[in-house]
């Protein structure tokens, strides 16, 4: 897909330059957020000149500030896909065959790619090369609590023992699900718990509803099948936010969302809008929503029918219709609001964007798709998808 260049808004500049500031890093910054360094540094020097928003600043509405994050994201798919192309019948071989073809070519492509492509450890390729086994480092039971300690501050405590043991495992240490449970139940350390659902859908309006098509078949067999939408409430000492997403069922990823203080039909249309313009799909995407009445709304209509979708919607007062688009906000406010304080909106912003593009999207591990991260699933699949039709 051809992305053309685009600008960003004066927000999504100001959230990047905080994180730079936060954890003084450049790179990690522009990893996480798919930027070059020098575009940050760019804006990092115009910050401290107060010339962030300065006539030169072209202001964009919040999705087209993706665009570029697509640019970053399609030029490491290309890669992967030469990965794959060179591996050839690698992928099926052992992990000692991948590392051998891995130290073959590691002057032209990033270790990290490759081992993530082939689905291997860095540690065990390291391990393989320097003639010992990939066999996982040993914790003591203190060590092991440390590592705990730390992942779970890492993740702000999205991680119960299942995820743990498996992100331990990742990193290349022993995690015995003995262990791991044990000093994790005896040291307090524990995923968020769960909320009860409460419905905030506004469905007492004269608006045409459309037939539950989807009928809870959350299952589909390829991206850009099922779309869901949503919204929920965020409270902040400043008042009420409003965050409404657009998940592909799929990869359960977040590829549209949209943050404001009123609750209108232009909050669910800015979701929606980001979310083509990421993913350009042809038509015929089933998309599904509560009754709400932005969603009802003809200008929501009119939107649907502009991109070539397909509506769908829940039955009156059943969220269980939409279980994967409130299993995501459960999550979400699991892991960065319930039981915190937000002083001010821009707290709250900044918590929202990088809970869904820095962590959700591209780290948190779901069980749904056998516990990697959405975009990591989209990624395989895309790689399977381009295996199959190179045998063919």
């Amino acid at each position: 897909m051809k992305i053309s260049r685009s600008s960003y808004t004066a927000e999504f500049k100001e959230l990047a330059v905080r994180r730079v500031n936060a954890c003084e890093s450049f790179a990690a910054t522009a990893k996480e957020l798919g930027l070059s360094e020098q575009t940050l540094r760019n804006w990092v020097k115009a910050a401290k000149a107060g010339k962030l928003n300065g006539a030169g600043s072209k202001v964009v509405t919040p999705e087209e500030m993706e665009l570029s994050r697509l640019r970053a994201e399609n030029a490491k798919l290309k890669r992967e896909n030469e990965i794959i192309k060179k591996a050839g019948g690698v992928l099926r071989e052992g992990c000692s065959v991948k590392y051998a073809w891995i130290d073959a070519q590691t002057n032209r492509f990033a270790l990290r790619e490759m081992c993530d492509t082939l689905d291997v450890s860095i540690s065990g390729y390291r391990a393989w090369k320097s003639g010992g086994t990939p066999d996982r480092k040993r914790l003591t039971a203190g060590q092991t609590l440390a590592m705990i300690r730390a992942i779970h501050a890492e993740v702000k405590g999205a991680y119960g023992s299942p995820r743990m043991i498996r992100e331990l495992r990742w990193r290349g240490y022993t995690a015995s699900k003995g262990r791991v449970e044990r000093l994790m139940r005896t040291h307090g350390i524990h995923a968020r718990h769960k909320r009860r659902y409460r419905v905030t859908t506004e469905s007492k309006h004269g608006l045409p509803v459309a037939r539950n098509l989807l009928d809870r078949d959350f299952a589909p067999a390829a991206p850009n099948q099922v779309w869901t939408a949503d919204i929920t409430y965020l409270w902040t000492d400043e008042g009420w936010l409003y965050l409404a997403i657009v998940l592909d069922l799929f990869n359960r990823e977040v590829i549209g969302w949209s943050l404001k203080p009123r609750m209108t039909t232009e909050l669910v249309a800015d979701a929606l809008t980001m979310a083509w313009f990421r993913r350009r799909p042809a038509p015929g995407v089933l998309h599904h929503s509560d009754r709400g009445s932005q969603y009802a709304s003809q200008a929501y209509q009119d939107k649907l029918r502009e991109f070539g979708m397909t509506c769908s919607m829940s039955r009156k007062g059943n969220c269980w219709d939409n279980s994967p688009t409130e299993s995501w906000f459960n999550s979400f406010k699991n892991e960065r609001y319930h039981g915190l304080r937000y002083t001010t909106q821009t707290e709250m912003r900044a918590a929202s964007f990088e809970y869904i593009e820095v962590f959700y999207n591209r780290k948190r591990q779901h069980s749904t798709l056998g516990y990697k991260s959405p975009l990591q699933f989209l990624q395989r699949w895309i790689s399977e998808q381009n295996q199959e039709k190179r045998a063919a």
